[in-house]
């Protein structure tokens, strides 16, 4: 059961933030429900994003995949976007071959994410990435991914079986950080559900937060308002206020992103 959210403050112009959609659900495994629609492919999205959002005060609209001569239009109506988690991303997205232990993924909407985040950049949007999303980002700016974490770690469990509201491992952050101003601290403890992680760092970005093991969990861009990616699924933590803080920081950025834009200072 979804709880109804309670924002913060009732602004005066809350930010539409798009919010990606990462993962397809095939037909044959969707289950037909007594007098509902044919089974056919479906986009999957936590209603988890969508209350992190809205609880920090943004308004979220959920991103289909589009044609890419849509994506200009619908960012220009948008003051932010939240690059959300899903399954591996095809390692053909950064000239690489696939490890024998890659997940299962969808090229084509890797190749939709990477446009909207490629052009979201382009057009100084605040972004928020989180999980695969990071890694999204990571590769957009032409970074790489580690396919496989044991092939690198082994030394912390990179795929929780607790829920996602427990934390299972820390973060240590760099005490000159956004996060670490966000957080108020240099040590975070947070979940972790993710099969790949950042190799090798995409331009301009900065890694933030590592776990113990060395594995990288942030990366910002400190030229720009707001750009950070988390590899922890902040979404799911956010009844703690430390880590709601995060969705309310870039939703800050994203209304003010929002004043310009309708200002018609921004692109």
């Amino acid at each position: 059961m979804i709880r109804s959210v309670q924002p913060r403050s009732r602004r005066q112009m809350n930010p539409l933030i798009g919010v990606t959609t990462s993962e397809v659900r095939k037909a044959e495994t969707v289950s037909i429900t007594p007098e509902g629609e044919p089974p056919r492919h479906e986009m999957a999205l936590g209603l988890t994003y969508m209350r992190a959002v809205e609880l920090a005060g943004g308004i979220p609209v959920v991103i289909p995949p589009l044609g890419t001569d849509l994506i200009g239009p619908l960012l220009g109506r948008l003051d932010g976007i939240c690059l959300s988690g899903g399954p591996d991303i095809h390692p053909g997205s950064y000239g690489q071959e696939p490890h024998e232990l890659l997940g299962p993924t969808e090229p084509n909407l890797d190749r939709f994410e990477l446009n909207i985040a490629h052009w979201a950049d382009m057009r100084g949007l605040p972004i928020l990435a989180i999980c695969r999303g990071m890694q999204a980002l990571n590769i957009s700016r032409g970074g790489t991914l580690i396919q496989h974490i044991p092939d690198r770690w082994l030394d912390i469990e990179h795929r929780q079986k607790m829920p996602g509201q427990t934390a299972s491992h820390r973060v240590d952050l760099a005490p000159e950080s956004e996060l670490a101003s966000i957080f108020g601290s240099t040590v975070i403890a947070v979940n972790s559900f993710h099969h790949q992680a950042v190799d090798q760092v995409g331009e301009n970005l900065e890694p933030s937060g590592w776990a113990p093991d060395g594995a990288v969990e942030a990366v910002e861009d400190r030229s720009r308002d707001f750009v950070i990616g988390v590899q922890w699924h902040a979404e799911l933590m956010v009844d703690q206020p430390d880590h709601l803080r995060v969705f309310e920081s870039f939703t800050d950025a994203s209304q003010e992103f929002g004043r310009y834009r309708l200002s018609g200072a921004t692109v």
